[in-house]
C-alpha cells in the first residue's frame, strides 16, 4: 500500500491521462462484446459531444489541481479533517476511508444536490440528456458542472483532510468506476447484483439514466454504492424497462449537439413527470 500511495502522490499527468484512455478504449471494446443494449447507433458521432465535454472538463481541472494540493499540504501540516482525527489505524484502513469519504462528499453528495436545487440540475441535464448511454457518457458534463465537481470536491479534501496520495488514487479511481458504471455491457445478473452489494455497478447506475422521476432521482453513488442504500436512494429497476434521457427535454438532435448542449443550462426550468 506504500507502495500505491507512493506512486499516486508523484503521478505524471501522462499516466492520468493514459488511465482516462485506457479506461474508455477498454470499455468501449467490452461494449462491442458484451452489449446491454444492441442499439444500432452511430457510435463514433454520438461520442463527438461526450469526447469534447471530456475535453472541457481537463481543462477546467488541469489550472486549478494546485489549489487541491495547497489544500491538502495544510491539512496534512496541521493534521486536520476526519481521517486525521481517528485513532491510528493500518494504512490500507486509511486510505480506503479517506477514498470513501471524498467518494461521499465529492460525487454522491455533489451529485445529489445538482438534482435537488434547480439551477443546478440544468446544468447537470448535460449529462443526462445522452440519448444512448454508454462509457463516453461517463465524462459528458458541462464546464459549469466541472467547475460545481470541482468545488464539491476541495471541500471533501478540507473535511476529509486527505493527502494528496489518497487523492490523485481516488480520481483515478473515480474516472475507470465512471466509465464502467455508464458502459454499455450485460454482466450476468447475478454478478452485478453482488458487484452492486460493494461499487457502482452498470445496471445499478443505468437506472439512474431512466428519463423520469423517480429513478432520475436515485442511485446517485460513483465508485461505493453504500451511499445509495445508507442514505435510502437506492432503486432498482427492470434495464429492459430502461429508456434514457430526460422527459423534459426530449430533442435528441439538440441534446446531440455541442452548440446545444452549451446552451441547454440557460433554457427556462421545465417539471419533470413522475412515472407511475
Amino acid at each position: 500500500m506504500e507502495q500505491v500511495i507512493a506512486y499516486f502522490e508523484t503521478i505524471p499527468s501522462w499516466h492520468r491521462s493514459l488511465i482516462l484512455v485506457g479506461g474508455i478504449t477498454f470499455f468501449w471494446i467490452l461494449e462491442g462484446i458484451m452489449p446491454l443494449f444492441s442499439v444500432p447507433y452511430k457510435k463514433w458521432r454520438h461520442s463527438v459531444p461526450n469526447f469534447f465535454f471530456t475535453l472541457t472538463t481537463i481543462i477546467v481541472n488541469f489550472p486549478l489541481a494546485f489549489l487541491l494540493l495547497k489544500t491538502s499540504d495544510w491539512a496534512m501540516e496541521n493534521q486536520f479533517g476526519i481521517i486525521n482525527w481517528l485513532p491510528e489505524m493500518p494504512l490500507w484502513l486509511y486510505v480506503l476511508l479517506g477514498v470513501m469519504f471524498l467518494d461521499l462528499i465529492g460525487a454522491y453528495t455533489a451529485h445529489w444536490v445538482e438534482h435537488k436545487v434547480k439551477p443546478l440540475w440544468m446544468v447537470h441535464l448535460v449529462h443526462h440528456s445522452d440519448h444512448n448511454v454508454d462509457t463516453t457518457t461517463a465524462n459528458r458534463h458541462h464546464p459549469l458542472e466541472s467547475l460545481i465537481r470541482y468545488t464539491f470536491t476541495l471541500v471533501g479534501v478540507f473535511i476529509v483532510g486527505a493527502p494528496i496520495g489518497v487523492i490523485m488514487l481516488y480520481q483515478s479511481l473515480s474516472v475507470v468506476l465512471s466509465q464502467f458504471n455508464h458502459a454499455n455491457i450485460r454482466l450476468p445478473k447475478k454478478v452485478d447484483n453482488a458487484i452492486s452489494w460493494v461499487i457502482v455497478s452498470p445496471d445499478m447506475h443505468k437506472v439512474h439514466h431512466h428519463y423520469k422521476l423517480p429513478y432520475t432521482d436515485s442511485n446517485y453513488g460513483n465508485i461505493f454504492a453504500i451511499w445509495d442504500r445508507l442514505f435510502g436512494t437506492y432503486m432498482t429497476l427492470d434495464v429492459d424497462k430502461i429508456v434514457y434521457g430526460v422527459d423534459t427535454f426530449p430533442d435528441e438532435k439538440e441534446n446531440s449537439s455541442i452548440k446545444g448542449l452549451l446552451k441547454q443550462p440557460f433554457h427556462k426550468y421545465r417539471r419533470p413527470t413522475t412515472e407511475g
